[in-house]
């Protein structure tokens, strides 16, 4: 085998390590798909995470969440013993790339967490082994790597470190890993050689950058579809308080028109990365980033201003209203940061009654979809669930995602 080299210099042969690649964190919707995607194109590869239940799904071959195509490859890999999840810590040390994929969110002050990658690999730094590559794949704060580089060079490791954020959708994971660039990025061009040479067992497209420059593309990123949904929510509101249907003017705008085919319907921008990333954005340039905190106020205050509008129209104190759908998007299984769950709040507070129901989420809140459907006396979809794209209903349907063909006007 080739050889690599140590962030001292000095060649490592990589048959010293038994497996190819181990994910701290992989056992969740991040970690689980890439895992899944490298062993399937022949790699051997380890799950390491703290979450016990989740470890004993994966190694019996279940998928714990849903994510489009994985449930066979994952049956497909484990059975053939390329890929195996652990509870172990020790597992870190078997592998010669280490990607890290925990999650990193900001606190109750919206401020970001800069020890969230730091602390995952001190759990775990006793068992790093020189000549290894510890591959950041977490959406980090700008200048993260950077520490990560310092905290690992302090305990004498001996490790290269690069940053590869991850750009997949979630739920086309095991498409867009295999068809989307990947952004690699560390402090010398060796390092982001090996780094390269190992997601090109994914894709041929590699984009390099610096480090500070990749963490910044991330956030971008993020932070630009935020934008622009929000864009789409304030000019939704515009359209709705003058009692005009956006979807038609939205139609027309788009129609045919290049410049503006990405203007997005509107509906609840949330989930784990979209509100944060921004937030950490906002952190990094030391809090002045009105463009972003607007997007915030705007899409945090979907809910509130769509309650606003039901209650210009309905004696929402003598109803009950039935809410479909919990997820933080159509098609998913993920509630995290769900702006359902904020309307639910605000419900429950103006209406006399509040039903959710959700088909992908197992809830012992929720009730059966025909449940709410008989007793509401509204109903507002808050996920586009493609389910609800033709209910089978007389009751009044709230639907500002255009899912029913019916408009946007509320």
């Amino acid at each position: 085998m080739a050889s690599a080299r140590s962030a001292g210099g000095a060649p490592v042969r990589a048959h010293q390590f038994s497996r190819d690649a181990v994910i701290v964190g992989g056992c969740g919707r991040v970690g689980l798909p890439l895992g899944i995607a490298l062993a399937s194109r022949g790699l051997s590869v380890t799950l390491y995470d703290i979450n016990a239940a989740a470890v004993a799904t994966v190694n019996d071959g279940v998928m714990p969440f849903d994510e489009e195509g994985a449930a066979p490859l994952l049956t497909e890999v484990v059975n053939a013993g390329r890929l195996v999840a652990t509870t172990d810590p020790a597992s870190v040390g078997a592998a010669e790339h280490v990607v890290v994929v925990v999650g990193t969110p900001v606190d109750e002050h919206l401020n970001p967490d800069l020890g969230a990658v730091p602390r995952a690999l001190e759990r775990c730094a006793e068992h790093l082994r020189s000549g290894q590559l510890v591959i950041l794949r977490s959406t980090v704060y700008p200048g993260v790597t950077a520490l990560t580089e310092k905290l690992l060079a302090g305990l004498g490791t001996g490790v290269d470190v690069a940053f590869c954020p991850e750009r997949i959708a979630e739920g086309k994971a095991l498409t867009e890993l295999f068809d989307l660039p990947q952004i690699v990025s560390a402090r010398t061009p060796e390092v982001v050689g090996r780094a390269e040479k190992f997601f090109r067992n994914l894709t041929d497209q590699i984009v390099p950058l610096e480090p500070e420059e990749a963490e910044l593309a991330k956030l971008f990123t993020n932070t630009w579809r935020y934008i622009k949904f929000a864009t789409a929510n304030q000019f939704w509101m515009m359209a709705n308080d003058f009692g005009l249907d956006f979807a038609r003017i939205r139609h027309a705008i788009t129609f045919d028109y290049p410049r503006a085919a990405d203007l997005p319907m509107p509906g609840f921008a949330a989930g784990p990365c979209l509100f944060k990333d921004t937030m950490q954005l906002a952190a990094f340039n030391r809090n002045n980033f009105v463009l972003g905190h607007s997007a915030m106020l705007i899409n945090e205050g979907l809910p509130l201003y769509l309650v606003s509008r039901l209650e210009d129209s309905y004696d929402l104190s003598s109803m009950t209203v039935g809410i479909l759908g919990m997820a933080f998007k159509g098609g998913s299984d993920d509630p995290r940061e769900s702006l359902a769950y904020k309307l639910r709040k605000i419900l429950s507070l103006k209406a006399r009654e509040t039903l959710c129901t959700d088909p992908h989420i197992k809830d012992e809140r929720f009730v059966p979809l025909d449940e709410v459907l008989a007793k509401a006396d509204l109903l507002v979809i808050a996920c586009p669930h493609h389910e609800y794209a033709a209910l089978d209903t007389q009751t009044p349907v709230v639907d500002m995602w255009g899912l029913t063909g019916q408009g946007v006007l509320v």
